[in-house]
């Protein structure tokens, strides 16, 4: 019986240093049945001839180059119209999957009714070496937040450290039923885990598949801080909140979105951004009408 196709879906922005490393985790592999997508984000450094280089000896690798950035929603779904796998990973060009990651995600979800899988990771610096793990763990390398196994929507919802979207592993068939990405936000991974898990089951995975990099200028660091960038991202997170509160159904969910808005609240005051601030107030108050109803 023939192995199930993963599709790696690999997106380069001004990832030089680290983009070849990223190809060759996935193509080192323990699991074989794989096929890589990568995607150059409009690049403006040597991006292209590091992935070129890589694609000499691996010519089957399928890359799109575009030639300006898009939004990872955009590019993401640009990768997905061309692939063929029924599961999806979604790989930032400067991170890194350990060698048996695939294999590890493929025996959880396959023959299941889970529509997504994640595990832990491991925080890397701009030279590779481990600095921390994303979720605590103890002496035997096991998460010690035993919540982790019951992922669902209200705690994605309520916030926290709960969500390691680059070690996650996904249907091809629920990402269709949820149409993809949502090419109208910044950033990809809180709405459609939101999406998906009010109607579907999300397992955690208790080991390490990737290595996350921890870069000054990457997604994560942006959150609220004050430039265009973080405008971006505030305003994906309104779109997201109010999203949410349509399709909220308990007022234990309202609570827990308050507890969200709230975070972003403190966040913009914390950085001065005023405007965002008075936005997410108006979010803030339509989550107390919504829990008076």
């Amino acid at each position: 019986m023939a192995l199930p196709l993963v599709t790696v879906i690999c997106i380069c922005y001004n990832h030089q240093a680290f983009v070849q490393l990223a190809m060759l985790s996935v193509i080192n592999q323990t699991y074989k049945n794989i096929e890589l997508i990568v995607i150059n984000n409009g690049s403006s450094d040597n991006s292209d001839k590091e992935i070129e280089t890589v694609i000499k000896n691996h010519p089957k690798i399928k890359y799109i180059k575009l030639p300006k950035i898009v939004s990872n929603t955009k590019a993401f779904n640009l990768g997905f119209k061309v692939s063929t796998g029924d599961f999806l990973i979604d790989l930032s060009a400067d991170d890194v999957l350990l060698p048996n990651c695939v294999e590890i995600q493929i025996n959880s979800i396959n023959n299941t009714s889970t529509a997504l899988v994640f595990g832990n990771a491991y925080y890397i610096d701009e030279n590779g070496n481990r600095t921390k793990t994303f979720f605590e763990v103890n002496a035997n390398n096991k998460v010690i937040d035993n919540a982790l196994f019951n992922t669902n929507y209200l705690r994605i919802l309520s916030g926290g450290n709960i969500m390691c979207s680059v070690s996650a592993m996904f249907t091809r068939k629920h990402f269709e039923l949820l149409n993809g990405y949502n090419e109208d936000l910044f950033f990809e991974d809180l709405d459609y885990w939101l999406r998906l898990s009010k109607k579907y089951k999300i397992e955690f995975i208790d080991d390490f598949l990737v290595e996350k990099r921890f870069l000054k200028n990457s997604l994560g660091n942006q959150f609220h801080k004050k430039d265009t960038f973080s405008q971006k991202i505030n305003k994906s997170l309104r779109q997201i909140y109010n999203e949410s509160l349509k399709r909220n159904t308990l007022k234990i969910e309202h609570k827990a979105l308050l507890k969200r808005v709230h975070y972003s609240m403190e966040q913009c005051f914390k950085n001065k951004r005023l405007i965002d601030l008075i936005k997410f107030s108006l979010i803030e108050l339509k989550c107390r009408i919504y829990l008076f109803k």
